[in-house]
């Protein structure tokens, strides 16, 4: 990425709308004259602004969007929408203005009705939980194919359109961002489009505007805090995803406590999935086989219904990943029997980046470069990787600067558990004392009751080195962490970086 900020994919085509008959069809009280203005984009960003936009201008933390009216008019802009304050700051801008209450609030709907995404006939999946979300859209969107569909992907890593790929910024797009997906997905004729629903989409009204066919829960556990007052409010963020106005049918599965709760609290109808044999569901998963290349499960209901398949990834989370998504299909309307012809022979056929993801060759110790960035999910990888490790396990991480501090002492602790050999190192320390993060790490490290040889290194492209330096034949090296991603956030600026070309060369270097 070399620092770039990746692209917002649009409509080729975008339709061309009157900015007075958006105005009257929201009823919003203006600002100037609208007479004669057309439209073909929104936007709240100047730096994604394309002539014929609308510019929303938004209150941020430090600045409101409207104070940039001016900038926005210079790059194209045909109007601007925004609140009563955003009015007087941009009352010399010269464009045209729309005042809505909320402008944040307001966006996903005035973007499904520039874009037309309401005319989108494809089928719509949604996917929540602290882990598995990514996993669980590239399985879903794996299967699909394999059902013949036309797909696409909104994920953590990437944005798929019927076989084109960008990285992504954000979890789940911004609202302008993800209606204009939607609007180029549908002139490439995607038939069923799989996204990553974080709860941070849900608080800020990413995605707005949209109703999924089904929608899917993984698990909850402590992340985010940065973001949420507690586990509760981090909790009742991901519900809204679970009522009429979001989705239409759900699947939630019961390996945590707060699978329960959602099916508790949901207004639509419900469908339950474990993988744990003593919890009473409608649907469960048990694994059938485990080895270094796949893991093979089968997906059986309470009527006696059953198919077996497998995966290529290590874990029985992964497995319970799958089972999920084979479950939203079925919730979907795909039949039973075609889903199992589908998966049958060659298994669900997906490529998850950065997830578990072996970087290594057939000699040398065994490397993964993994997303994880929790203590429940070094816990569940930490397992898979030691499952199939002859030797001794070992674990590179850090923490995230700026992010969720409270779950640092954990994500340690649980690392230093499950481990022989710990290497402390740092990710994206943004504007903290990288050293401060690590000292954090140290001291939760040492409260295991497991007692590993702890290294700590800095920074990651020698943590790697000195990882790959202590490994032997048999060994297996987790990197947990940086996944998919191909840069380090420090100080503001992101810097080109790849922890698989990183682990790779560090093997090559080492002569394996």
């Amino acid at each position: 990425m070399s620092g770039r900020t990746p692209p917002v994919l649009r409509p080729e085509h975008p339709p061309v709308r009157e900015l007075a008959e958006l105005a009257a069809h929201f009823g919003l009280e203006s600002r100037g004259d609208l007479t004669g203005v057309t439209l073909t984009g929104i936007t709240l960003s100047t730096t994604d602004l394309l002539p014929g936009d609308v510019y929303v201008g938004v209150r941020g933390v430090h600045a409101h969007g409207a104070s940039y009216a001016a900038d926005a008019r210079a790059g194209g802009a045909v109007a601007l929408v925004t609140d009563a304050a955003g009015v007087e700051l941009a009352a010399d801008s010269g464009l045209p203005i729309l005042i809505v209450d909320s402008p944040r609030g307001s966006l996903g709907a005035l973007a499904s009705w520039v874009y037309r995404t309401s005319e989108f006939e494809g089928q719509l999946f949604g996917v929540t939980g602290t882990n598995g979300k990514t996993s669980s859209v590239y399985l879903l969107e794996a299967v699909l194919r394999q059902l013949d569909v036309v797909t696409g992907l909104s994920s953590t890593a990437e944005r798929h359109i019927a076989g084109l790929t960008v990285v992504s910024r954000l979890t789940t797009p911004e609202a302008t961002e993800f209606h204009a997906l939607l609007a180029r997905m549908r002139e490439a004729g995607v038939g069923a489009v799989a996204v990553e629903v974080s709860a941070q989409a849900l608080s800020r009204h990413r995605v707005d505007g949209v109703l999924f066919d089904v929608v899917g829960f993984t698990n909850l556990s402590h992340d985010h805090l940065d973001d949420y007052a507690d586990m509760e409010e981090y909790f009742a963020a991901k519900l809204p995803l679970f009522t009429a106005e979001r989705g239409r049918r759900g699947v939630v599965s019961l390996d945590s406590d707060y699978g329960t709760r959602v099916v508790e609290a949901a207004d639509i109808p419900t469908t339950t999935i474990t993988s744990r044999s003593e919890i009473d569901a409608d649907w469960h998963v048990d694994v059938t086989e485990e080895n270094a290349a796949y893991t093979s499960f089968r997906l059986r209901h309470a009527d006696g219904r059953a198919l077996e398949t497998r995966i290529p990834l290590i874990g029985g989370h992964m497995a319970a990943n799958a089972g999920l998504v084979l479950v939203m299909l079925v919730e979907a309307g795909y039949g039973f029997d075609d889903i199992q012809r589908a998966v049958a022979d060659r298994g669900i056929d997906a490529y998850l980046p950065g997830r578990t993801e072996r970087v290594s060759g057939d000699r040398g110790p065994s490397v993964y470069v993994d997303f994880g960035h929790s203590a429940d999910a070094f816990e569940n990888t930490l397992a898979a990787v030691r499952r199939f490790t002859t030797g001794r396990t070992i674990m590179v991480f850090g923490a995230d600067g700026d992010r969720d501090a409270t779950k640092r002492h954990e994500m340690a602790r649980v690392a230093a558990e499950g481990c022989d050999v710990l290497v402390i190192t740092d990710h994206h320390p943004r504007f903290e004392d990288p050293e401060s993060i690590r000292r954090t790490l140290l001291k939760g490290a040492k409260t295991a009751s497991n007692r590993p040889e702890i290294h700590e290194v800095s920074p990651p492209e020698r943590a790697i080195r000195h990882a790959v330096g202590l490994a032997q034949e048999g060994d297996s090296i987790l990197w947990a962490g940086p996944g998919h991603q191909d840069y380090r956030e420090i100080r503001g600026v992101r810097t080109e970086y790849s922890a698989r070309d990183e682990a790779r060369a560090a093997l090559r270097e080492a002569g394996w």
